[in-house]
């Protein structure tokens, strides 16, 4: 069985927003991916670790549905989980909240698809097998 669902929380910050005072769109991906960041490092596995070994894992597709606008000052919670574990890739649903009273649909959601790969020539490789048991057993 597949990890449950990592939470992440972090605030809006007036550099996350348009002149409008809501996120930008593109800071959304920032979230997402700190808290897959995060996601890792609560299972013991930091990116400049995974570096020395040679695996680095890239963002390979993206479909994200903007729904609701977050806005400055707001906290966010960032829901992770991984929806398909294969060989060489991860797909992730991530979700945001915000945290206005009776906030209970996600205000942005994505399908995020991430390749391992080598860190010197970018090609695929097996997901690191200690990687795997924890994705699998946490």
């Amino acid at each position: 069985m597949i990890n449950s669902n990592f939470r992440f929380e972090c605030r809006v910050y007036f550099e996350d927003t348009d002149a409008g005072g809501v996120v930008y769109n593109a800071n959304y991906l920032k979230f997402y991916e700190r808290a897959r960041t995060e996601y890792l490092r609560s299972l013991g596995f930091e990116q400049d670790e995974l570096l020395l070994r040679n695996v680095v894992f890239v963002v390979r597709n993206i479909n994200i549905d903007f729904i609701r606008a977050a806005r400055f000052n707001e906290m966010l919670v960032v829901e992770s989980k991984i929806i398909l574990l294969k060989k060489a890739s991860l797909v992730f649903e991530q979700e945001t909240y915000t945290d206005r009273a009776n906030q209970t649909a996600p205000i942005n959601k994505a399908v995020i698809k991430v390749a391992c790969v080598t860190a010197d020539s970018f090609l695929p490789i097996a997901i690191p097998g200690d990687i795997v048991e924890k994705l699998i057993h946490e």
